[in-house]
């Protein structure tokens, strides 16, 4: 008999296992075999409780994303001001923990994912428009009817570093992508500090 409350442990350890799994192959030539053996159960388990290496993936996806959309709201805490905010959520798009070779290598993956799997792509679509709606939310007051082109770049340069930083072979350095988004958002908001 399987004990009470295993099952949110198991499906957590597989989601682990998951992104673990992808971060040592480097893409999703990965077999639930593997991600199961990784998170210490029997690949049938994990089949029971996702279906598919598809569905452990986007559960994978969904924890990253979740983790990424918690950084974002610790940031917004405590920033002070639209600007603050701004500038906040720029911080937690190029956090240390975005950069770990295992989440790095699920993002890319989800991005390959995307144009093949109508469900993967509406999971990066709610986060693209969540990533805009933030901007948006912030830029309006300051800068009224330019929010949507300037929110539009904001979030193109913070993927697109982030895309170029996850693909490079050197160490990543998180504050030079802080830096040229927040140089961009100086521009969008006309150099002037608010």
């Amino acid at each position: 008999m399987p004990k009470l409350g295993m099952e949110p442990i198991r499906r957590a350890a597989l989601v682990k296992a998951t992104i673990d799994e992808i971060g040592a192959v480097g893409n999703l030539d990965v077999t639930v075999s593997n991600i199961a053996k990784r998170a210490g159960m029997s690949s049938a388990l994990a089949h029971h409780y996702f279906g598919g290496k598809d569905q452990i993936f986007l559960a994978a996806m969904r924890h990253t994303l979740t983790h990424y959309g918690a950084e974002v709201r610790d940031a917004l805490r405590t920033a002070k001001g639209h600007r603050g905010r701004l500038e906040a959520i720029i911080h937690a798009g190029f956090t240390s923990s975005n950069f770990q070779p295992e989440v790095i290598a699920a993002w890319l993956n989800f991005y390959v994912l995307a144009q093949t799997s109508p469900d993967a792509h509406r999971l990066l679509r709610i986060y693209q428009r969540r990533l805009h709606s933030n901007l948006m939310y912030d830029l309006r007051p300051l800068i009224g009817d330019r929010a949507e082109g300037a929110a539009a770049r904001l979030a193109g340069l913070i993927d697109g570093l982030y895309l170029r930083q996850g693909l490079s072979r050197t160490q990543a350095k998180q504050s030079d992508a802080t830096r040229h988004v927040i140089a961009l958002l100086d521009t969008e908001l006309g150099g002037r500090p608010q």
